[in-house]
């Protein structure tokens, strides 16, 4: 049995601080005109900090009756007198510091590789101090960026820029980050934010840097746009221009195009008025947004979505710069049917759907990556007897070559408006013989209510475009059925 007496120890170690006769070395502190010398110990030092040892090692002294003498000038002597009685008693308290003080702190625990201490404070302040941490987010990613070992750090900053990007921008000091994080910060993906709020906040960032120009630039010279240019010469390029509604090109890009390339700006001009110009392949996708219980699907992702949503609505079918605008999600998809979960027979197509009225139908082609499908806005029967048409006008078919290959889709709305739905028991959502499913019955053969889909094809009949090259059957690795609803926003 041992006994550990700690505390005693912690506290006659802190104790040898006091020390004027034993100490071996002295470290000068902080700049001009806030300096400080204190007197230490080498062997604890260098037990103690990785980053003293090498310093010491390498100004050691031949003689040993001259003491051995290091500058630390990056580290105030305020927040070294707390290092320094932590490096001798273990003790660290930070009930009375302000988070400002504890981040330097952490900054100077992380210079001398106090790694104990600094797992401690990372997790302290992002314990305790998420509000203080989120309303100067650019001090606190500035202190995390410019040190690589601070990962908890790091990653309270990645999580907090990507879910809550909007504290973030409105933080007290959002303007103090370096073009270096908010490049970083601008470039990502997943960035939760509106582009043209992205924009508003480049500028901002931008004027601030730039604190002689107004901020209506209809008062600016050519100088000052050049000025303007060359400050977010390194962010233009992450903006995603293309993104933008015309409405937000008008009214926030438009006053500002000196400072945009010209052939920029002439491919924005385009992709608003010409329905004939194409995308080039080298236009930035919109942001991917994180957005809880729009769709629960194994065959598309929100890219789709986002694109037969405007097809819905007709909002610029046209046009080939869709999918490069920001995502339009103004309904949620709620899943009636997945055939992977609940059978692929007509049966339990028409006992989960029919009835409900505006459906999407999605379905995964087998052995391929392609998807097509169909939106009904009104509602499936199962008729008795024979099938029957039923007439609708603003039904619309489509094809996409795959789940990530959304540029070239496929969109074909009805023309044949008395035959642009099909009812039959033994059928599944069928779009004439557009998008033809069902379970096939020979003459002889006694219809089962469980047989599977055996017959299925896209041939062109009452829809404008064909969506398959082919007019060959083909078997389906899944699919679904959804009801569109308003999303309450």
């Amino acid at each position: 049995m041992s006994t550990q007496f700690f505390s005693s120890l912690s506290q006659n170690f802190i104790e040898i601080l006091k020390d004027d006769e034993y100490y071996d070395v002295t470290i000068e502190v902080g700049e001009d005109p806030n300096v400080k010398i204190f007197r230490a110990h080498m062997i604890i030092l260098c037990y103690r900090s990785q980053f003293l040892r090498r310093t010491l090692a390498s100004n050691k002294k031949n003689d040993t009756s001259v003491l051995a003498h290091i500058k630390l000038s990056n580290i105030s002597p305020e927040i070294f007198q707390i290092i320094l009685k932590f490096i001798y008693g273990g003790i660290i308290s930070l009930n009375e510091q302000e988070p400002s003080e504890t981040l330097k702190i952490l900054s100077a625990a992380d210079e001398l590789h106090l790694q104990e201490l600094v797992d401690y404070l990372q997790k302290y302040l992002i314990e305790n101090k998420v509000e203080w941490m989120e309303q100067h987010f650019g001090l606190v990613y500035q202190t995390g960026i410019q040190r690589n070992s601070l990962l908890e750090l790091q990653n309270f900053c990645t999580n907090c820029m990507t879910k809550s990007p909007h504290k973030v921008f409105k933080s007290f000091d959002f303007t103090s980050l370096s073009e270096k994080s908010l490049v970083s910060l601008i470039k990502r993906d997943d960035l939760q934010m509106k582009e043209v709020e992205v924009w508003d906040h480049v500028l901002k960032w931008g004027l601030e840097k730039n604190p002689t120009l107004l901020p209506d630039p209809t008062t600016w010279s050519d100088d000052d746009f050049k000025i303007m240019k060359n400050t977010l010469q390194h962010c233009l390029p992450l903006i995603r221009f293309f993104s933008l509604s015309s409405d937000e090109f008008v009214q926030k890009i438009r006053p500002y195009k000196k400072i945009l390339n010209d052939q920029l700006y002439e491919e924005l001009i385009c992709s608003y008025l010409d329905s004939n110009s194409k995308p080039n392949d080298n236009i930035l996708l919109p942001r991917y947004r994180n957005i809880d219980g729009i769709i629960d699907s194994k065959i598309v992702n929100l890219n789709i979505i986002a694109l037969i949503s405007r097809w819905i609505d007709k909002i610029d079918i046209k046009s080939k710069f869709s999918y490069t605008r920001e995502f339009y999600l103004p309904y949620k998809f709620e899943l009636l049917l997945r055939g992977s979960r609940d059978g692929f027979t007509p049966r339990k197509f028409h006992e989960l759907c029919d009835n409900i009225p505006c459906t999407l139908t999605l379905i995964k082609v087998k052995g391929m990556e392609e998807i097509i499908g169909g939106y009904n806005p009104t509602v499936w029967k199962s008729p008795d007897g024979c099938g029957k048409y039923f007439e609708i006008k603003d039904s619309f078919i489509f094809s996409f070559k795959s789940k990530d290959n959304f540029k070239d889709p496929i969109l074909s709305y009805v023309k044949n408006y008395s035959q642009a739905l099909f009812y039959e028991r033994n059928a599944g959502p069928t779009f004439d013989d557009d998008i033809d499913i069902y379970a096939e019955y020979d003459d002889d053969e006694d219809e089962d209510d469980n047989k599977n889909y055996d017959f299925i094809r896209c041939k062109q009949q009452s829809y404008e475009k064909k969506i398959r090259d082919t007019e060959d059957k083909f078997l389906i690795d899944d699919y679904e059925v959804f009801q569109i609803l308003e999303r309450d926003h």
